[in-house]
């Protein structure tokens, strides 16, 4: 099982990865992204799939026209784990 982040180790963490915010109702991270269009948003959004899928890590996500927006967190772990932040450094990295 996968655990979660202490509360020292993620705020740390989130040092590490500025653009992301903490959602402390669902400890989680998100962020928006935006982009010159819907084209660059879907393919941004099959990058960052075919990562997903190789981690078996799969973000919470919707799309509209050029924004995507992104939630990250565990559910095996009841909230933000070192998977999350990793996918989020991996995410940050497309970008």
């Amino acid at each position: 099982m996968v655990a979660r982040l202490t509360e020292g180790h993620r705020r740390e963490s989130l040092a590490a990865i500025p653009d992301w915010n903490w959602d402390e109702a669902r400890d989680a991270i998100t962020r928006r992204v935006t982009f010159k269009d819907f084209n660059e948003a879907f393919g941004f959004m099959a990058r960052v799939a075919l990562i997903a899928e190789k981690a078996d890590h799969h973000p919470e996500w919707s799309n509209v026209w050029n924004r995507v927006e992104i939630l990250l967190t565990t559910h095996d772990a009841g909230g933000l784990s070192q998977r999350d932040i990793v996918m989020a450094q991996a995410i940050d990295a497309l970008l």
